[in-house]
């Protein structure tokens, strides 16, 4: 396999005329290392944020065993690239076909829930021909927390309100053999508070409800590094989460859980870019929003860009951009900092986008190839070098927005 030094070697070399994919294994397989060492508990990788078979492989001999898969989809997928991987169903609605097939050709025994009606189905689904149930279920009843420290919401669509926990964990502790609390904080949390507060719910659940409880998993949520979004390091949030976690009411050898997808695979993926057109502040560029570009179009993401062109000689100024499909929501307003002299036929490099971005590429309009690219140079930004400058501004763990 071909490796490129750099992003800026890959144009030299292609003068790509559609966007390449630029693959890092080091930088993922840094991120794995970094959570299976350091992460107090379990890490599984949360499949969703970019199911790339190579990268599962990468994640995997780094030291990640467990994945948290969404879909029945992506259980075959990581079934079929990692046999021997442990797979945790963590979507609290699913189909029972889904929930059947799991269990009993896959292997699966980790499934989540919200409802009453989901603890039915996965009992069902998971008892043998003879209508006797499963005596292997971790079930981990999903609470709802909030997501008031986080980028991204995901506070509305699943999880059970606090007051209503009680009698589904009651219910679901008859049902398996392990008992598990999970919750969301959101996406790209940007204070270890998020975790404290939710920490607190879980308290609050387990009191409430007077069950045993043998695995707490904190969900995802961990951040990644970009323009406007500088986040404490991570051990600030294992730190709070271990300590928080410590003193729950909870078995003596109780297990702890998390689930990061951005935090392990941001760093994995960059694309180049050309610029096709360029109309004052505004570049129409060959990738958007249908392709690796749909958090930059749909909720403002700023990702962190480069000129590849070593001619561009001007001061950095704000511009937006316009993907190459003939639809107006196809518009990313940034602000993205390039060269004021860059121009049609330069080439730019966008970075971060590892999770949600190559994953989420469709063929909109005819578009949305892209070749995809090993290189051996360091992504725009880490939390792992150990070289980042510490953005707080007290030595306080704790940062309140």
């Amino acid at each position: 396999m071909h490796i490129y030094p750099s992003a800026s070697a890959v144009v030299r070399d292609l003068r790509p005329d559609e966007p390449v994919i630029l693959n890092r294994p080091h930088a993922a397989a840094r991120a794995a290392r970094f959570f299976s060492q350091k992460f107090p508990g379990k890490s599984l990788y949360a499949v969703k944020a970019n199911p790339s078979p190579d990268l599962l492989k990468v994640l995997w001999d780094s030291g990640i065993t467990h994945y948290d898969v969404a879909s029945i989809a992506e259980v075959r997928l990581v079934r079929e690239t990692l046999p021997e991987a442990t797979l945790c169903f963590m979507h609290p609605v699913k189909a029972e076909s889904a929930i059947a097939e799991a269990y009993h050709r896959h292997g699966v025994r980790t499934f989540s829930l919200d409802s009453i009606e989901e603890l039915e189905k996965i009992v069902a689904a998971t008892a043998d021909q003879r209508g006797r149930p499963a005596e292997d279920l971790y079930l981990l009843v999903r609470l709802r927390v909030s997501s008031d420290y986080s980028e991204l919401s995901l506070a509305s669509k699943f999880g059970i309100d606090l007051a209503d926990a009680a009698p589904l964990l009651q219910a679901t502790r008859q049902h398996c053999d392990a008992l598990g609390i999970c919750f969301h904080v959101g996406s790209q949390a940007m204070t270890p508070f998020a975790y404290v507060q939710a920490l607190e719910r879980v308290r609050a659940a387990i009191a409430e409800a007077a069950v045993t409880v043998d695995i707490v998993d904190v969900g995802g949520g961990f951040p990644s590094s970009y323009p406007g979004m500088e986040p404490p390091p991570l051990e600030d949030y294992f730190g709070v989460i271990d300590r928080h976690f410590e003193a729950l009411p909870i078995s003596y050898n109780a297990e702890l859980w998390c689930e990061p997808g951005r935090a392990l695979c941001a760093e994995y993926n960059s694309m180049v870019v050309r610029v096709e057109k360029r109309r004052g502040d505004e570049l129409f560029i060959n990738d958007g929003a249908y392709g690796a570009l749909f958090d930059a179009a749909h909720i403002g993401w700023r990702f962190p860009v480069s000129s590849l062109d070593d001619r561009l000689v001007d001061q950095d100024r704000e511009f937006a951009f316009y993907g190459p499909t003939c639809d107006d929501a196809d518009y990313m307003k940034g602000p993205f900092m390039l060269p004021g002299d860059i121009g049609p036929g330069d080439y730019v490099e966008i970075g971060m986008l590892g999770a949600y971005g190559a994953a989420m590429k469709t063929a909109f309009n005819g578009f949305g190839r892209a070749e995809a690219v090993t290189v051996a140079d360091e992504p725009m930004a880490s939390l792992y070098r150990g070289d980042r400058i510490d953005p707080r501004k007290s030595d306080n763990v704790v940062m309140l927005r």
